[in-house]
């Protein structure tokens, strides 16, 4: 036969959580909470290689612009800029300005990637125009 007193005591301890099920409720948050973190990390890299992909095209096209104006292309981004085909020195996603080189009459266009650096892999590949 159950007491009244003893009723209210078993009741009191069932309320909360044990420690250890706090501490398995916070472990399982925290891994989930990695993984997501991870996978945004990797989606803004990606995402950045695209949007310096699709600038370089751009660029491409304000040459193009340029060339049809003109008949050539230009020595540097400069005379884009002047005339207001593109309305700043062009900067890669990362911050470093694009590279520009005119051999034999074709305009190159890069990008030295995440890491400023010739080389590398990933996001820190280099871009270029053909």
């Amino acid at each position: 036969m159950l007491v009244r007193g003893d009723m209210r005591l078993r009741i009191r301890r069932r309320r909360g959580l044990s420690l250890i099920e706090l501490v398995v409720v916070i472990s399982i948050l925290s891994l989930l909470m990695t993984a997501v973190a991870v996978y945004a990390v990797g989606i803004g890299r990606d995402t950045k290689v695209s949007i310096a992909k699709n600038e370089l095209e751009s660029i491409g096209q304000a040459l193009d612009s340029y060339f049809t104006l003109t008949g050539r292309y230009p020595e540097s981004f400069q005379p884009l800029v002047d005339r207001r085909i593109l309305k700043r020195l062009p900067v890669d996603p990362w911050g470093n300005p694009f590279s520009y080189r005119l051999v034999n009459g074709t305009p190159t266009i890069g990008s030295l990637g995440a890491d400023g650096l010739v080389g590398g892999e990933g996001d820190a590949a280099d871009l270029s125009t053909p």
